[in-house]
């Protein structure tokens, strides 16, 4: 075979080649593009269901608003604003001002440092902070040292009401406390542990807590628990953000977690509850159910150190610092 007819051939064959390669390729693209459009049609025949934006002009309990709630603003906060509300609010210490002589449980005290509005939310910070000026006072033998907390408390009160906060616990051996006091009678609807140092026999499901409590703060009640209950949400309280919904009437309190039914318990029960019996307390001839009139708001962080207490920067959310998170609190109350 001549030179010539030897270049037409080998041309021929890369021609070949080069069609036969472009053939493959395309077959492998629509092959690749039916793969993507096949996986793009099954997403659309099987969608992920997402739940709707819940209505905030309605508790998450009764997003139909049947009861016919009516939103307290000026108790309610969204915290949406630069800063703390003040007209809302009172830190804690502020101005010197601490009510109920209450500056913190010992080791920890509150810190008007520690509160701040970021990000849509209310954050009370807990510090490890050992050169905090802190107070020289015990609190039942116990040395107030090291660690720094917060409080807030509502400037006004209401009686009866559904609340609604949404908030994620601190993940520390810390309380993240949502309660209410007035008219000598406290109201915890929740005092709650990201984590704890108790021996798991004591204190099993601690970081999966719901904690609430009533106390009578009368000299005919001197402080005693008048009702008590804990109960395990099956999550971490820590761990994300739930909405925890509490109805106060006349006739008792429900609890709802995440808009669902959790407890329903009645003012006679609360009425029947033997805490003689359970050595805990007891109001005598009085009812158990003191919790009949005006009562302010308060969020805070506590150390309970009979449940343990952060020892190191460390033990603090790792860098010395752990926040108590509150998205927002609303509270409704009937039509008068």
């Amino acid at each position: 075979m001549n030179i010539e007819v030897m270049d037409r051939d080998l041309n021929k064959r890369g021609v070949f080649f080069k069609v036969v390669f472009g053939i493959v390729m395309l077959t492998l693209v629509n092959c690749s593009k039916s793969k993507e459009d096949a996986q793009v049609i099954d997403v659309i025949k099987d969608p992920v269901v997402v739940d709707p934006v819940p209505n905030p002009n309605a508790p998450l309990s009764d997003q139909k608003n049947t009861g016919e709630w009516v939103l307290n603003e000026e108790m309610s906060d969204e915290f949406d604003g630069a800063v703390l509300d003040e007209t809302k609010w009172h830190i804690q210490g502020k101005g010197g001002v601490y009510q109920s002589n209450f500056i913190g449980r010992a080791p920890s005290q509150f810190s008007t440092n520690n509160v701040r509005v970021e990000k849509g939310m209310l954050k009370l910070e807990t510090r490890w902070e050992p050169t905090f000026n802190f107070s020289t006072k015990l609190d039942n033998g116990v040395k107030y040292e090291n660690i720094t907390t917060a409080a807030i408390i509502s400037k006004k009160e209401f009686t009866y009401g559904y609340l609604e906060v949404k908030s994620k616990a601190a993940d520390c051996e810390i309380t993240s406390s949502f309660w209410a006091t007035g008219s000598n009678v406290e109201f915890d609807f929740f005092e709650m542990f990201g984590d704890h140092k108790q021996p798991s026999k004591e204190a099993a499901g601690k970081e999966r807590e719901l904690w609430w409590s009533i106390h009578d703060w009368t000299s005919a009640g001197a402080g005693r628990t008048t009702y008590t209950e804990s109960h395990d949400l099956g999550f971490r309280v820590a761990a994300a953000f739930h909405v925890y919904g509490f109805e106060w009437s006349a006739d008792g309190v429900k609890i709802y977690i995440d808009g669902k039914l959790f407890r329903d318990v009645s003012r006679a029960t609360i009425n029947a509850y033997d805490d003689v019996a359970k050595q805990n307390g007891g109001n005598g001839a009085n009812e158990n159910f003191v919790i009949t009139k005006p009562l302010k708001i308060w969020f805070d962080q506590e150390t309970f150190p009979w449940h343990g207490v952060p020892d190191s920067k460390e033990e603090v959310g790792g860098n010395g610092t752990i926040d108590f998170e509150i998205e927002y609190l609303r509270i409704w109350q009937k039509k008068k």
